[in-house]
């Protein structure tokens, strides 16, 4: 295990790509869903006209400290932070009296302070709790979840979320060091019960990496997260908004993909072959990757991709909501 470094710093992937592609009006009201260190906020306030504006979400307690205290807090009179999921966009755009957003920007996955701070578990490079969760003031720990959960729930997990073949095994193993009153509650203990039930590996792959991914998406929801902001920004985009997501993984950008394809094809009528399309709220503009100056200068960026769609002018369907009762 690496020594705890000295500083958990953050360095933003495509920042400029990202900010560049999410900009359509520099006097509309913008949405970060994911703060951070706040480096895409930080840009996008400097392009901002005098009259736009900046909400920023996050679910880290440590990132709205970052933006609210100490010498990196941000204090433009034209930005404003909230501790919540982005999936909560619209009640907290709602609150603040804003129906319609030029520009919603998600960078997914796990930030490098959060990786490279040994409290929080999310890496089996440093010693400490297996935590893993991002929002530390709720829910349950992995820890916690691989104290409860049985052999089948784990494996599910572990297959589902980190495309682990050797899921069954990693389950049986973490269910029979439990049963022998040793759960596992530190990333070193998780670390050594997966190097000796996964028997082969990718080189230069450490055997719990898929591991780590897959308990950390589900002790957060994050593709669950994931569907419903996706939603949430659609429904907030005004004619002419960006939808701008960086992913980190082939699970994340499988469901960006499939989101903006299913809402930017034409559909066609196939009752009446030959009526025109039915047009689609989304049209698809760019898959960024990115440049190789990046990756040597940040390799944690390799994997990322961003997608960008622009919201047209065709109506949404109205949001039907359930009432008491289960009818609508």
């Amino acid at each position: 295990m690496d020594a705890q470094p000295p500083e958990f710093a953050h360095t933003t992937v495509l920042l400029n790509e990202a900010v560049d592609a999410l900009l359509s009006d520099p006097n509309g009201t913008y949405v970060d869903g994911t703060f951070g260190r706040g480096g895409h906020s930080r840009l996008l306030l400097s392009r901002l006209g005098e009259g736009g504006r900046l909400l920023a979400i996050d679910r880290d307690p440590e990132a709205i400290a970052a933006a609210t205290t100490g010498q990196a807090r941000v204090t433009d009179p034209r930005f404003s932070i909230c501790h919540s999921a982005f999936a909560d966009m619209r009640a907290q755009l709602a609150a603040r009296g804003v129906q319609q957003v030029q520009g919603v920007l998600l960078d997914l996955g796990v930030s490098s302070p959060q990786i490279d701070n040994p409290e929080r578990g999310f890496s089996f490079r440093f010693s400490g709790p297996l935590d893993m969760r991002m929002d530390t003031t709720r829910g349950e720990s992995a820890a916690e979840f691989l104290a409860r959960a049985d052999e089948r729930q784990i494996a599910e997990v572990i297959r589902s979320y980190g495309e682990e073949r050797f899921a069954t095994q990693i389950a049986k193993a973490l269910v029979a060091r439990r049963e022998g009153g040793s759960a596992v509650r530190s990333t070193d203990e998780l670390s050594e019960v997966v190097a000796r039930a996964v028997k082969t590996r990718e080189p230069g792959q450490n055997p719990a990496t898929r591991t780590f991914q897959a308990l950390r998406i589900h002790v957060n929801g994050e593709l669950e997260e994931l569907e419903q902001g996706l939603n949430a920004a659609l429904q907030l985009l005004a004619p002419g908004g960006r939808l701008a997501v960086i992913s980190f993984h082939s699970l994340e950008d499988r469901i960006v993909k499939n989101f903006i394809a299913g809402h930017s094809k034409d559909e066609v009528d196939r009752r009446a072959m030959f009526a025109a399309p039915k047009a689609q709220p989304l049209r698809a503009l760019a898959r960024i990757k990115p440049s190789e100056a990046e990756v040597a200068a940040n390799p944690r960026s390799r994997s990322a991709i961003l997608r960008v769609a622009e919201r047209t002018d065709v109506p949404l369907p109205p949001v039907h909501t359930k009432r008491r009762g289960g009818r609508e």
